[in-house]
């Protein structure tokens, strides 16, 4: 079987991790005997500097005519990088936005796993992390606050910012039917999180996912205010199976539970639309300040792909192959320098290319 993948190598690090990917799945594909056809995009800051936009018209539509889309994080350093120079809507992280919503990936998947072999990397203690947590975060991808109206206007003498949430009832509801068949597939659990106790919007949001959850009997499910989910999941994050959220929200709650697993350099990301294509990319950063010098873990990128296997490709065995793999290596001893333990055990530290390497000897 032939597949179409779009690539975008992105900034920083981005190069240096995708390209790990890539030959991962082509060993998945010499493996499985499956055919991957790669098209490269530009994307973010290099995008910029070969044609002064962050994301061409061009570039969305070589996306389209994808099956998916593999991409590593894109952006610099806000402080020094002339990017951020420029107008908002020039610099790397308004392509991202707009390839979201040329695409209308609505559902962003952020799992949460914590490896046996890196409990020493949770800054939570033993009795909270117990025998460890596996979560994913559902969240709204294209609406809310992030994408409604905004200016910054004089008023009396005085500068006024505003920036306007929104969301419409059938945004909310193909969110939470896609959260509720997520749970389908796992431990039958949803906790939908909001902050009904002051936004009409997050009463909407409730309103609607009780009305979704009507139709999935076999699901459990709760409310739980965002302030609260935010202690819950330091307190307890073994309680959580999905997570379902609006746009801020789950932006915020899905880097504090990346850290709560230990390294944000260890945990994939999908975003989804209405049919089979998504965009696949780490849930960390472009780490500037590592970039070229070869130690960049790339297992978060790895295991994206083999999301975008399981999702987008429905090819569950080749993706299991690839995180079994992952788990061989870490069992194994093998640690790039942002998993390395504190307190000193025997273990053994490799590079970029290296990490790729393992993981492929081990499909």
């Amino acid at each position: 079987m032939a597949y179409k993948i779009g690539v975008i190598r992105g900034d920083g690090i981005g190069p240096e991790v995708v390209t790990e990917a890539v030959k991962v799945l082509d060993a998945i594909g010499a493996k499985f005997g499956h055919e991957f056809n790669y098209t490269e995009i530009l994307m973010g800051g290099c995008s910029i500097d070969a044609t002064g936009v962050p994301l061409t018209d061009e570039a969305i539509a070589t996306a389209q005519a994808s099956d998916a889309v593999l991409m590593g994080s894109i952006g610099g350093n806000t402080s020094t990088s002339p990017w951020y120079k420029l107008p908002a809507d020039k610099r790397p992280e308004a392509g991202l936005l707009k390839l979201r919503k040329s695409l209308n990936l609505f559902a962003n998947l952020r799992p949460a796993y914590l490896y046996e072999e890196l409990k020493e990397a949770c800054p939570l203690r033993d009795d909270i992390i117990g025998d460890g947590f596996d979560m994913m975060i559902m969240r709204e991808l294209t609406g809310g606050l992030y994408f409604g109206a905004r200016s910054t206007v004089e008023e009396d003498g005085q500068l006024v910012a505003r920036d306007s949430l929104t969301y419409s009832e059938s945004e909310i509801r193909r969110i939470a039917k896609r959260g509720f068949d997520i749970a389908m597939k796992r431990r039958k659990k949803v906790t939908s999180v909001d902050k009904a106790n002051v936004l009409d919007s997050s009463r909407l949001w409730r309103k609607i996912v009780e009305e979704v959850a009507a139709d999935y009997p076999e699901v459990e499910y709760e409310h739980m205010l965002v302030d609260n989910c935010a202690m819950q999941l330091v307190k307890n994050p073994r309680q959580f199976d999905v997570i379902l959220t609006e746009n801020m929200f789950g932006d915020i709650l899905s880097d504090e539970a990346s850290m709560v697993t230990g390294s944000i350099g260890m945990l994939s990301s999908a975003s989804l639309n209405d049919t089979k294509f998504g965009l696949y990319e780490p849930s960390g950063g472009s780490a500037p300040d590592i970039a070229g010098q070869g130690i960049a873990n790339p297992i978060a990128t790895i295991l994206s792909a083999a999301m975008m296997l399981r999702y987008s490709f429905d090819l569950d065995a080749e993706a299991d192959a690839i995180e079994n793999a992952v788990k061989k290596v870490l069992a194994d001893g093998y640690r790039t320098i942002d998993i390395m333990p504190r307190d000193g055990s025997d273990v053994k530290k490799v590079g970029t290319v290296e990490m790729g390497t393992l993981i492929v000897e081990r499909l």
